[in-house]
C-alpha cells in the first residue's frame, strides 16, 4: 500500500493553538502531512515573515513524527500534485470559512482531479479563533497565553506589542 500524503495548507501568521489541533488530528490519520505557509494574495503581507512562520510551526508540532514544514508560493493544486498528496486538509470554524473553503476546494480538483480537500471542524474551544484575533490582542498587550502554543508566545509577544 502506498503512502497517504496529506497536505495542512494556511498563512499561519502566527500560528494558534486552533491550528495546532487541525494538525495533530489529520497527522493521526495519514501517514505524512506537510504543513505549508502559503502566501495568500486576499491578506497583506503579514506580521511575520514565512521563514518566522515556518519556524514557529516546527517549535510547536515537530515532535510529530509525520509532519515535515514547507513554504510555497504558487498554486495549491500544483503543491499537492508535486508532493503526491492524496489530501488537502483544511479547517472550518463557522459557515463563513466554508463558503470560501468550498470554492477553493472545487477550483483544486478542477486544476487537481487526484486531491480531495477534506474539512476538519475546529474543537469548540477554538471556534471563535484566528490569527487576525490574536494579532490584534497582542498588539494591545492582550493575554494572548490561552491561544498560542507555549513555545512560541514570548516571540510573538515581541513582534506585536506596541
Amino acid at each position: 500500500m502506498s503512502e497517504r500524503r496529506a497536505i495542512c495548507p494556511g498563512s499561519f501568521d502566527p500560528i494558534t493553538l486552533g491550528h495546532i489541533d487541525i494538525i495533530t488530528r489529520a497527522a493521526a490519520m495519514f501517514d505524512k502531512i506537510t504543513v505549508v505557509v502559503m502566501k495568500n494574495a486576499n491578506k497583506n503581507s503579514g506580521s511575520f515573515t514565512p521563514e518566522e512562520r515556518k519556524a514557529f510551526i516546527e517549535k510547536t508540532v515537530g515532535n510529530i513524527k509525520n509532519v515535515e514544514v514547507d513554504i510555497y508560493d504558487g498554486l495549491l493544486a500544483d503543491y499537492a500534485r508535486q508532493k503526491n498528496a492524496c489530501a488537502i486538509i483544511k479547517g472550518l470554524r463557522a459557515m463563513s470559512d466554508f463558503e470560501y473553503e468550498f470554492q477553493m476546494a472545487l477550483t483544486n480538483k478542477k486544476l487537481n482531479p487526484e486531491v480531495e480537500t477534506i474539512f476538519l471542524t475546529t474543537s469548540t474551544e477554538n471556534m471563535y479563533l484566528s490569527s487576525s484575533m490574536v494579532k490584534q490582542i497582542a498588539s494591545m498587550g492582550g493575554d494572548i497565553s490561552s491561544f498560542v502554543p507555549e513555545e512560541i508566545l514570548e516571540e510573538i509577544i515581541k513582534r506585536l506589542k506596541k
